[in-house]
């Protein structure tokens, strides 16, 4: 028993395999050479259960890719072989009253690239540069930014604008590169250059923002980004079209289809008349300012010229960088609209409001008050512009003679709440609802205002300046013009409007009596005969008028001390000029309305523009020979805290 326990113990030899695999592998062998063997059922069944799965499976999958899916995967398959081709739908034209073509459309060339079809982008981008004689960096920066706004299989547009001369070499070449593609579209166009171009504004491709904000646009595609362009963007874009194109596998055209028709933008007439929007540029000579012309019974604008202004056609074809630096950094700001963008102390022309006021407020016309050159106020000087003074003044008297001294003292008689009060519902403060955008609203000074803005209370003699236009009273040139058509058509402010078959739209009324307007439209026909205003007096005509002269800085004066003119002082101190009129001849009345920025004075400067309008509108003067111009009301150097009239 010992020994036989030793034999089993002994170490195997370092060479021999383990005995207990080899004993399964036997015992393996034994059972698969017998005759009696037999496969395991299980097994069996568990393969027959795994092969049937597996069938199930593929036949469910099948089923899925070919019925279930199979609509969506043959659009699919379509789609990889049709592609959509936009057709740009040409812009609507913009026509002045009479027809004439302000805003056009002419046929321009692109080149795009669609991605997916090109084998090899840079030595492509490289054939463009040598086509075109664009840099090829250029070429590659304009690239690398919108490629991802496009997907890989839609046209990345690359030049926008190329000559036929270039067109035809690309099209016997573009065979050879895979990818390009010519696009046939419209580019806007402006014949009558700065004539209108405040007025119409310009359009430029859409932006990012832009067509995340509108699915109907891409890249490409022009929008108007100001003026008229931009209000009415939605009549003047059109519809595109749409095209089925068949491709084969090298993306070669096998075909088009015509899937939608373009539908072009609306045709928009304008109520400007081009003649008298060049007679009115023609008028201001150069000079930075502005003019309206506005029908006071319809409100209808017959021209609206600011000058300087800037070619939108620039704009249109994509401005350089070097042409918007020059337009952006000039100090003659050629790309504000003065007539709705810029705002100014109205000077004496605010006293059509002050005398309205007045007559509303119990203030006896009759009542004179007398003008001793100067009124004083604690330690300060209010001047009138008549060194002298005008003597006794009663309301008419003091708006034919632009007396400083009368609206003073009846300013200060009622207060600044009621001045305010009183501007307010004139239409001033607030903007016109004319169809342009960003259209200031001015200013109508108020105690409230002035202890939020500068933190300290008002004082009587800002209302002083307050009644002359002077202080912090800003206006802008249209809604003077609003208010001068109130006073003639029973005191309706109308919205100003651009498009010749816009209705009559009463925004508000001026809260005063019939008498009080006729008042008025009778004191500014004296002053345009007799008055400060006579400039613009006609023989032939029903005239009226009211000059103002803005003072843009307060200069001292000390006693003794020489007027300045207008020419010895620097351009930025020089006051604003202006005059508000109206004329009726063989049953036509309009509004004129002149600014003339650093003008000097408003009967000197702003009439005789206002006059050679008049002469576009009712020819010249048929009666006798006009008398020369006023005497200019000229104030010199003026101590601080005093304001400035005519």
């Amino acid at each position: 028993m010992m020994k036989r326990n030793k034999l089993l113990s002994a170490p195997e030899a370092p060479d021999a395999p383990p005995r207990k695999k080899e004993g399964i592998r036997s015992w393996l062998k034994i059972q698969m050479d017998s005759e009696d063997y037999q496969p395991p059922r299980g097994g069996a069944i568990l393969l027959q259960v795994l092969v049937g799965l597996l069938f199930f499976v593929l036949v469910v999958r099948f089923w899925y890719l070919q019925v279930h899916r199979g609509e969506e995967f043959a659009r699919q398959a379509q789609e990889n072989r049709l592609r959509l081709e936009r057709i740009f739908a040409p812009r609507g034209r913009i026509l002045d009253d009479s027809g004439k073509v302000l805003a056009d459309n002419r046929t321009a060339y692109g080149l795009s690239l669609v991605r997916e079809d090109c084998h090899d982008i840079p030595a492509t981008l490289a054939q463009i540069s040598a086509w075109s004689g664009i840099p090829l960096p250029q070429i590659w920066e304009k690239y690398q930014q919108d490629r991802f706004k496009v997907k890989s299989f839609e046209p990345l547009l690359l030049i926008t604008d190329i000559d036929f001369d270039l067109v035809a070499r690309i099209e016997s070449e573009i065979y050879a590169w895979p990818g390009l593609e010519i696009v046939v579209r419209t580019k806007r166009s402006y014949p009558e250059k700065e004539l209108f171009a405040h007025v119409l504004g310009y359009v430029a491709e859409a932006n990012e923002q832009e067509m995340a904000n509108d699915p109907a646009l891409a890249m490409g595609d022009l929008v108007g980004k100001q003026g008229l362009e931009l209000e009415l963007e939605k009549q003047l874009r059109g519809r595109k079209g749409l095209y089925d194109v068949e491709v084969d596998a090298h993306a070669r055209v096998l075909g088009k289809t015509l899937r939608e028709e373009p539908r072009g933008g609306h045709e928009m007439r304008l109520s400007l008349d081009r003649g008298l929007q060049q007679a009115a540029w023609d008028a201001l000579d150069g000079e930075a300012g502005c003019v309206v012309v506005m029908e006071p019974d319809s409100g209808k604008l017959r021209a609206l010229v600011t000058s300087p202004a800037y070619d939108n056609n620039l704009f249109a074809a994509g401005i350089s960088q070097r042409d918007w630096d020059a337009l952006r950094t000039s100090n003659r700001f050629p790309l504000q609209n003065r007539v709705i963008q810029s705002v100014y102390p109205p000077g004496s022309v605010w006293k059509l409001v002050m005398a309205a006021l007045f007559l509303e407020r119990g203030i006896n016309p009759r009542e004179t008050v007398f003008c001793p050159g100067q009124v004083k106020l604690g330690n300060q000087i209010f001047r009138c512009w008549k060194r002298g003074g005008h003597g006794a003044m009663n309301m008419e008297s003091a708006l034919i003679n632009s007396c400083d001294v009368y609206f003073y003292l009846m300013a200060e008689r009622l207060g600044i709440d009621k001045l305010e009060e009183f501007a307010k519902a004139s239409g001033f403060g607030k903007p016109t609802g004319i169809d342009l955008p960003h259209e200031k609203s001015g200013l109508v000074p108020s105690r409230e205002w002035k202890k939020r803005r500068f933190g300290r209370p008002w004082v009587r003699g800002e209302t002083y300046n307050v009644s002359i236009g002077q202080g912090y009273t800003l206006v802008t040139p249209v809604q003077v013009a609003v208010y001068v058509a109130a006073m003639l058509n029973g005191g309706d402010l109308l919205k100003p409007q651009l498009l010749d078959d816009a209705p009559r739209v009463v925004q508000s009324h001026i809260p005063a009596r019939p008498e009080t307007f006729k008042f008025v439209v009778d004191a500014m026909r004296k002053t345009a005969g007799v008055g400060t205003a006579r400039v613009v007096g006609r023989k032939d005509a029903d005239m009226g008028g009211k000059t103002g002269t803005a003072q843009v800085v307060k200069l001292k004066m000390a006693a003794g001390d020489r007027r300045l003119r207008s020419s010895e002082m620097e351009y930025a101190q020089r006051d604003h000029a202006w005059v508000a009129t109206w004329g009726s001849k063989n049953g036509k009345t309009y509004v004129v309305v002149v600014m003339v920025e650093h003008g000097g004075g408003g009967s000197s400067v702003a009439g005789p523009v206002a006059k050679k309008i008049y002469d576009y509108l009712f020819g010249p003067d048929t009666g006798a020979p006009a008398p020369s111009p006023a005497a200019e009301p000229r104030t010199g150097q003026r101590q601080a805290g005093q304001g400035r009239a005519d």
